[in-house]
């Protein structure tokens, strides 16, 4: 599956405490997000995650009236996955509903991921997450791109 740069979230973004997505998705300039169609957040785990004691993790689609995704609106969530689950390679796709995006409250301009942890801190955990109209499969395999941009 191809990704398109302006739909990534996060990018093998390091995760110990709960934290929001390090890029968001401006509705402002790109409205028209899949209009009527399924979409998905797409978590891949690129490190295993790790803690001390029983680590979970809950990934978000969220929405909020600032870029820095400050007092969200969760869109669809997974449930909360245990970190012997999160081992790399490992694929969460959270389907959301066109008609939650159709009923966004105005003023909700940007979209993004949250990374709920309970009973952290993680001690380590990477994680990229992205928006498209088709879910991940475990099947799939993921290889570096095999080239730089100099």
């Amino acid at each position: 599956m191809l990704t398109d740069a302006l739909l990534q979230l996060s990018s093998a973004q390091a995760v110990t405490a709960s934290a929001v997505s390090t890029n968001t998705i401006d509705l402002g300039t790109s409205r028209d997000l899949g209009p009527g169609k399924q979409l998905y957040l797409n978590i891949t785990v690129d490190e295993a995650a790790t803690a001390t004691g029983a680590a979970t993790v809950n990934f978000q689609a969220i929405s909020s009236a600032a870029a820095n995704l400050g007092s969200p609106t969760v869109l669809a969530q997974s449930d909360a996955i245990g970190k012997a689950e999160l081992v790399i390679g490992k694929c969460i796709s959270i389907p959301i509903p066109p008609s939650v995006l159709a009923a966004q409250k105005l003023g909700q301009r940007y979209l993004g991921a949250n990374y709920v942890v309970a009973t952290g801190p993680l001690t380590a955990g990477k994680f990229t997450a992205t928006i498209s109209e088709h879910p991940l499969h475990e099947t799939v395999k993921h290889y570096a791109s095999g080239f730089t941009v100099a």
